[in-house]
């Protein structure tokens, strides 16, 4: 089965040269997809990209974190494990090349989770670990996609 996802990338970042030299223009774009509000984008800080606007690794990042949250949380839900509190605290690690390209070397996920009842507390980790196989997202990295998860008792 396969699916498909689409979506539109629009630069807003003219400002009024085009792109005539390095410095004279913004980084910014939208991102949409029909029917869902448009995010606000930029390139990170470090490229010259605004700050309080989220930037592709950030994006990415997330993308790593809600994949695993949700096949986490699903797989719960199947195991009869009441999940009260979900969340996680993510973090990546890019490096950049001299010639100016890069990649993600690694990322680490610390999921933060809080059960209903001590019994379901030994599960509840190890569930962290098939819903890392599933993630379809952490599957087509070419990097380690690492966990650090903590389960509370309510």
């Amino acid at each position: 089965m396969k699916h498909q996802y689409n979506l539109k990338i629009v630069w807003t970042g003219n400002s009024g040269t085009g792109t005539s030299s390095y410095s004279g223009y913004k980084r910014d774009h939208t991102i949409e997809a029909e029917g869902k509000p448009v995010l606000m984008g930029s390139a990170d800080p470090a490229f010259r990209g605004d700050p309080t606007k989220y930037n592709p690794e950030e994006l990415f990042l997330a993308s790593l974190s809600a994949c695993h949250m949700l096949w986490y949380l699903h797989f719960c839900s199947e195991a009869e494990i009441k999940v009260m509190d979900y969340s996680d605290q993510a973090e990546g690690i890019m490096e950049v090349d001299a010639n100016g390209s890069g990649r993600f070397t690694e990322v680490l996920l610390k999921p933060l989770v809080r059960v209903s009842d001590n019994s379901m507390e030994e599960k509840a980790l190890d569930l962290h670990r098939k819903a890392h196989q599933y993630c379809f997202i952490a599957n087509s990295c070419n990097f380690p996609v690492k966990r650090q998860p903590v389960i509370l008792v309510e």
